[in-house]
């Protein structure tokens, strides 16, 4: 049963008021931890909730900022709070820094090499070989004027 139930559904067929069946044979049937039975999740302060709205913010501006950064900027602010308690408040909240990742310079196996074609050529006069750079840039980036008038 373990496998196939996910615990949130396991730990909701517990019947507490039961007299018959103790809380320690139902969890051990369950397959859960008979500490998990009791466990109470304890509310967020509200000095807790304005801090992770704070590093929310910081995070939405510098999307590139990991928790060394934003504790400095919260430091900058006046929240006196350590690097660990943003970390994990980041991780709670599902932010992480964007960073380069590896191998970033590696060329790609399917990438095409093309062949110089100018190797062992005499370039002895003007406008013999032209050169062009080509490079992709959105369609929303080339601005369009109108030539015709």
């Amino acid at each position: 049963m373990q496998q196939e139930v996910p615990r949130t559904t396991r730990l909701a067929l517990v019947e507490r008021n039961d007299p018959d069946l103790p809380l320690s044979l139902q969890a051990r049937l369950l397959g859960v931890s008979r500490s998990s039975l009791y466990y109470q999740p304890r509310p967020l302060s509200a000095e807790e909730i304005a801090l992770k709205h704070r590093i929310d913010e910081i995070y939405t501006q510098y999307p590139f900022y990991g928790s060394r950064r934003i504790r400095e900027h919260l430091h900058r602010d006046g929240w006196q709070v350590n690097r660990k308690a943003v970390q994990q408040h980041m991780h709670e909240m599902g932010l992480e820094a964007m960073y380069p990742g590896p191998n970033l310079s590696k060329r790609q196996q399917q990438d095409q090499i093309y062949p110089y074609l100018l190797r062992g050529l005499a370039m002895s006069r003007p406008n013999q070989v032209w050169g062009m750079d080509v490079r992709r840039v959105g369609a929303e980036e080339i601005p369009v004027k109108d030539r015709r008038g």
